[in-house]
Order: structure tokens, then sequence, then C-alpha cells
């Protein structure tokens, strides 16, 4: 059975939602902030963009080891011009009404966000706030790190293995591999094809959720 196939015939405990590029597509805002850091710092600003989606931004930023440059600092930067910024931020078509149609303790957010910036963003594109939200501050590290996806799973009180996660990008792709749970890679932001092994969704409009007791199971239109 191939994994776009398996994906649709299987019930899960729980869904698990990466918000950035799979939710609500926040693109022109992020870059919007770190083209402006990153030439502040002299870094080039075409190579260095495409770096930045799915991480903390501490990571990201650490990751450059600019000499007498206080990551944690700038990071904070980062955060106070992207909470000041949300032109432009939108759901991904269809998200709000399925996490929506969702029961509220079977469905988390796991983001590389911090949590202030994870609850604006979330507003300005009318995402309803999850019960359970795995955020930056949650972890010492981060995506590609598993451990954002394993503490929402056991937060929610399920098994990762239980676990659909939904994802765009590929730090976070990583992270749900190695925590061990099933994926969906939701291409709706993509400007360009994704290869990937892993079942993949263009949008929520093409799904919906069919409820069965205690278990979830998508069901394609």
């Amino acid at each position: 059975m191939s994994a776009q196939t398996c994906v649709f015939h299987h019930p899960y405990r729980a869904f698990l939602f990466d918000m950035d590029g799979t939710v609500l597509t926040s693109i022109a805002a992020a870059e919007r902030v770190w083209a402006t850091w990153a030439k502040r710092h002299g870094v080039d600003v075409e190579t260095f963009l495409p770096t930045i989606h799915g991480a903390r931004a501490i990571d990201t930023i650490s990751r450059l080891a600019l000499p007498g440059v206080d990551a944690e600092a700038e990071a904070a930067w980062i955060t106070q011009a992207e909470l000041e910024d949300v032109d432009g931020v939108a759901e991904v078509v269809g998200a709000a009404g399925f996490l929506k149609s969702l029961p509220a303790h079977r469905w988390a957010i796991v983001t590389s966000a911090p949590r202030a910036l994870a609850l604006r963003r979330m507003a300005a594109a009318g995402i309803p706030e999850p019960q359970v939200m795995v955020t930056a501050e949650d972890v010492s590290a981060g995506k590609p790190d598993p451990a954002g996806y394993r503490l929402a799973a056991r937060r929610l009180g399920v098994e990762i293995t239980e676990c659909l996660v939904f994802e765009d990008a590929t730090v976070g792709i990583l992270a749900a591999e190695a925590a061990g749970a099933d994926l969906l890679i939701v291409t709706a932001t993509h400007d360009q094809p994704m290869q990937t092994a892993h079942a993949t969704l263009a949008g929520y409009d093409q799904i919906v959720a069919r409820l069965n007791d205690d278990l979830i199971q998508l069901q394609l239109l």
C-alpha cells in the first residue's frame, strides 16, 4: 500500500499540526523581517531566506555562528518584529474549518514559533486556538529534533505512533520521522513540487475527518 493510500485508510488517535506553511501562510511577513535582519548583519539574503522556514529563530541564528552576535537577543528582536508584522498572514484554504471539525482533545499545534507569535498569527489567520500547543519555549531543542512532537502527543495522552503529523517544511518532516509518527505533507504554500515519500495534501478543502469512538480517519472528497 502506498504512503498516500495508507494515510487515508488508517485511523489515528490524534492529529499534530505544524503552524507556518501548514495551517497558515506567513511566508511574506517572515521573509520581510528576516531580510531586514540579514542585511543588518551582512548575510546574503537570497541564499539565507530559504533556510529560515520551520526552525526556531534562535536555532537559525546560532547556525550562522556570526562573530559577536548574541543569538538570544537577536531572536527576541526577530520575535518582536514578527509580532508587529502580520500583514498577509492568512489561513491555508480550509484549515480553520477542518480544525474546528476535530475534537478539541484530539489535535495540537507544534510550532517553532514562540507562543506569543503563534497566538498572534493564528488570530490574524482565523485559526482556532488549540487546547494543546507546543511552542519554541517548550523544548530545549527545536525541529528537526523530535521533542516537540513527542511532547504534544504526551500532552494529548496518546502515543506518538498513534498520531498523524501535518507538516510542510524539511526540518519538521525530519522531526516527525524521528518521533515515529505518520506524515501528511501539506503542499498548499509550496511554489515548486515537493519530492517526498510521504502522502501529500494540496489543501484542507479536499478532506474531511470521520470520527469513530476515539479514533479519527481522513477521507478524501
